[in-house]
């Protein structure tokens, strides 16, 4: 059986997120779960992850950014997307007493909760674990965005789609490997940024999603 809770995230004195508290029956992690850009975090794509994790026995807490819980628009300027992030993080922590707590999420989610980290690092956090990281725009390889990543001293998951055209494979494999024993990438052959296949692969998107979370699922067991 799975639990799922509505909860309200005080970020500061003034602004307040709500949040979705899913717990499995015998969980044995917990993953603080950010959205991307472009969807909140009641999205299919995000309840796809929740409600796979949960039948892997991790529960999450997912969560909006203040814009998207404004409806939508411009991202959130990096200081209060990262305040949001150690808020929900200090929300989950209180959630999941002594389970072990990772942080993370989807592209631009998983980016902010690294820069987070990486600012003041997170409290209680063992790892970091990111579906998509976003390392730069379409179109526009670089890797500027990675610059913070070698300033985390805790373990990372990237879980990327070799397809990805926010993340180009020749530019994010010397990045991973810069990172050292921090850090740790698994490709999802031919999947794009949103882990989708071509019908030629032979397989389907959800089997793609139920490998990776296979591999979260192991690596935070074994990270916790």
């Amino acid at each position: 059986m799975t639990t799922l809770e509505d909860v309200t995230i005080a970020v500061d004195a003034y602004i307040r997120v709500s949040g979705l508290w899913q717990r499995p029956a015998a969980a044995r992690a917990v993953l603080v779960l950010a959205h991307g850009a472009g969807v909140g975090m009641a999205h299919r794509t995000m309840a796809a992850l929740a409600d796979g994790l949960a039948d892997r026995k991790v529960a999450t807490l997912r969560y909006q950014f203040p814009y998207m819980e404004r409806g939508g628009g411009r991202p959130d300027g990096p200081a209060l997307a990262q305040a949001t992030v150690r808020a929900a993080v200090a929300e989950a922590g209180r959630l999941a007493g002594a389970l072990p707590l990772f942080a993370g999420g989807r592209s631009f989610g998983g980016r902010m909760t690294s820069q987070a980290q990486a600012a003041t690092p997170l409290a209680g956090v063992r790892g970091l674990v990111f579906f998509a990281f976003p390392l730069h725009p379409a179109g526009k390889p670089a890797t500027a965005r990675a610059e913070h990543l070698g300033t985390i001293a805790i373990p990372m998951l990237f879980l990327q789609g070799s397809r990805d055209a926010l993340a180009a494979l020749d530019l994010l494999e010397p990045v991973v490997a810069g990172l050292g024993t921090f850090a740790t990438l698994v490709l999802a052959p031919d999947a794009d940024h949103s882990f989708h296949v071509p019908a030629r692969t032979g397989r389907k998107d959800a089997d793609v999603l139920a490998d990776l979370l296979d591999i979260a699922a192991a690596w935070m067991a074994g990270a916790g």
